[in-house]
Formats: structure tokens, sequence, C-alpha cells
């Protein structure tokens, strides 16, 4: 059973939350890939979330989890290190679309990875806004106005200039936050039955539906293409559903009975069958407390699942966005080791319940949560204290998360 840090009222009631799934069976790109063979000797008919029925419960490694989330996908997947690609212990920063394409910035950036040990940069291929970094045929397949209004024409100027300084690239795409193909694919995007208009979350974006088979082909197709242009792995952010309370009802549009959980691992098992055959590896963002958390918070993404799909599980860590209490102190935000480290201790056992699990590679905090009521200033110190917890736990890799992409070189020195 899981071994995690003694539950808080949140935790405790995120698990009274826990629902039974039901399973699912669905198409699967897969098919094509070298994981497919691996699936498809336990896998029954076409879909990979009919495995826990072709298995006993003495055979079944889901057995050892909840029963709400037993049905997933656990068997291990092999992850090899590629001869054309070497696994590196990447130290990077967010860059957006914008500063890429800033010649100043860029040169910015490219100047702390010469003089520091950052060496990599997590580059916006797709953001939030469904935005491109250059024009790419699975938009003019799937969503032409993708298009239309791009950073650049061609990548490889780029990426070659980041090769030739040692830099690690790292394509960040943004999955299910999609406002301007939900905008223009209203009719299968999340719906908010209460005011018969596709869902708006907090900041005013509308939502695609992870049930959609037609935006999970563009996202991989779009992840497919940055992978050839020469970036070396795919991470993809917001692979989940979006963050709302239990009891408002969505209508996801979902023609099936997949679950969250199932929607969005098997996004990810897909995008293997995709990355893999390109030797370019497979990385995915989940919130913070899913570490901790046993259950998938609502919104899909449960530790294990996500952790045996992909090579990289990058937890969104900042102090600032745990709330008053959480593991025991007053105000995370002012505790950027403790908060950092206890997350890692409970994803560090999490990872034991599996036999492939994803290497791990936080977010750390790198700027200032000045709307908060009481929060710390956020400097060389507190990334430092923030990395050590890392290194102590034999993690030699992180991100810096600074959405203005303003960075002290002092704090990776």
């Amino acid at each position: 059973m899981l071994k995690l840090s003694p539950p808080w009222p949140v935790a405790r009631a995120l698990l009274l939350g826990l629902v039974t799934l039901a399973l699912s069976a669905h198409p699967s790109a897969l098919r094509a890939s070298g994981l497919a063979t691996q699936v498809a000797q336990a896998a029954a008919a076409e879909s990979v979330f009919s495995v826990a029925s072709s298995v006993s419960a003495r055979e079944d490694p889901g057995n050892k989890f909840p029963p709400a989330y037993a049905n997933l996908y656990y068997r291990p997947i092999e992850k090899r290190e590629y001869r054309s690609n070497p696994r590196v212990a990447a130290k990077g920063l967010y860059a957006t679309l914008y500063t890429v394409a800033t010649p100043r910035r860029l040169n910015e950036l490219i100047q702390i990875a010469d003089t520091t040990e950052i060496n990599s940069l997590v580059i916006d291929v797709k953001d939030d806004r469904g935005n491109l970094l250059w024009p790419m045929a699975a938009a003019e397949r799937y969503h032409p106005e993708a298009n239309r209004k791009t950073m650049m024409r061609d990548p490889g100027p780029l990426l070659e200039r980041l090769r030739r300084h040692g830099i690690y690239p790292i394509a960040r795409v943004v999955v299910f936050k999609d406002p301007s193909y939900a905008a223009a694919h209203a009719s299968t995007a999340i719906l908010d039955p209460a005011t018969g208009r596709p869902y708006t979350s907090r900041d005013g974006l509308t939502w695609a539906s992870p049930y959609d088979r037609d935006f999970r082909a563009y996202n991989l197709e779009v992840a497919r293409e940055a992978a050839i242009a020469g970036f070396r792995e795919i991470q993809f952010d917001y692979v989940r559903f979006p963050d709302v309370s239990r009891s408002r009802r969505l209508d996801y549009r979902n023609p099936t009975a997949q679950s969250k959980s199932q929607a969005i691992q098997s996004f990810l098992l897909e995008s293997r069958g995709v990355l893999v055959p390109l030797e370019v590896y497979v990385a995915a963002d989940v919130f913070g407390m899913i570490c901790t958390t046993l259950d998938d918070m609502n919104i899909g993404q449960y530790w294990e699942a996500i952790s045996n799909a992909v090579d990289y599980i990058c937890p969104m860590m900042y102090p600032s966005h745990y709330g008053p209490e959480v593991y025991g102190f007053r105000v995370p935000d002012k505790e950027p080791y403790g908060v950092i480290a206890r997350g890692l201790d409970d994803a560090l056992r999490r990872n034991a319940n599996l036999a492939t699990p994803a290497l791990m590679r936080p977010w750390l905090q790198g700027f200032t949560a000045s709307w908060l009521p009481e929060y710390r200033s956020y400097g060389v110190a507190e990334i430092k204290a923030q990395i050590r917890a890392c290194t102590e736990r034999g993690i030699d890799s992180y991100l810096i998360w600074n959405a203005a992409n303003r960075y002290n070189p002092a704090a990776y020195r």
C-alpha cells in the first residue's frame, strides 16, 4: 500500500472523493510503436485499458492501488536511453515563444547557460493560448487558425544555435488548455451546462476536451513535428482536466466510459507511440500536490499512472501554490526547502510502487508570489534552497519557472 506523509484535512477530503472507474475500449495510436508490442502481450481487443480484465489479481500490478485506479496501466514499460539522444541531467529555465523569438532576450538566456550550471531551455512550442512557435502541418490539418500567428518561420536556426552552446532543448506543448482550438471547435469543447457555452476557467480561457480524438491527434502531431525539428524531449503541460470543484458538473463530451485518469494516461501512452520511434523522450508536468494526494485531484493526474507512462515526470512544486498548513507549514511559500523536501520524499515513495517509474525533474519557484497575503521574496537563497532539497535526495535535474523569463545567474552557480 501507499505510504505517504501524514494526511491533513485537504488530503483526507481528496481521498473521500475517490470514485469507481469503468474500463473503456477505444482505438489506440500505440499500435505502430515498439511499446505496442509490450502492451499487446497483455491487452485484449484494441484497448490498452482492457489489460486489467485480462490478468488475475495475483498478476496485476494495479492490485496494489486503490480500486478507483487499479485499472490503469502499471506494467513495466521499456524506457531506454537512445544512442542518438543521450539522457541529460537537465537544469533548465522556462522560455516563452516570445522570448526565444526576441534576439536580446534569447541572448540573455544563452549567456546564463554559458556561465552557470544551466544546460537546458524549456521552450513554448504550443503555449496555453494555443499559439505555435512556427507554422505546422498539424495545424493546417486540424486547426488552421493556429498557423496565422506564429513567431518564426523555421525553428532550425534556433535549435542549431542551442546545439552549439550545449543547451538541451525541451519542447513545451500545452495540451488540453487551448482556447484557440476550443473557440474554433466549440461543439467538442468542454461545456458548462449552467451557461450552455464552453467552459471558461478563472483566467478567462476555454478548454478543449481530453476526449476529443481529433484534438488529441492534433497535439500528438505537434509533438511529432517538434521532435522531427530537433527538440530532444517533448514536455506535455496542462495534460489534465480543468481544476474545478467536485460539485461542479461539466460536460466533458465523453462518448465512452473512460475515466479522467484513463483519458490522461492513454494520451501519454499514445505519445510514446509517436515519439519513441523518433528516439525523443516523453515528459509530463503535474500538480505538485499529486506527489502526495491519494487520488487524481479530479483532474486525471494519478501519480503512478503518469510516472509509468513517461520518461520524465515534472511536478510543479512552487511553494506559493500550496495552501496553509500543507506539510505542517503555516505559510508554505516561506519554506522553500521544506516544501520541496516533503513533496519529493512522497514522490520517491510513490515511484517505488512501480517497476519502471519516470525520472523526476521538478519545477521550482523562480518568482515572488506577491499576490499572497503573506509571502517570501524569492531570490538566490530561496532558489538554492529548493535545488538543495533536490540534490540531497539524489535528484540532479530541475527546472525553474518564471513566467516573465527573468533569471538571476547567481542562483545557478
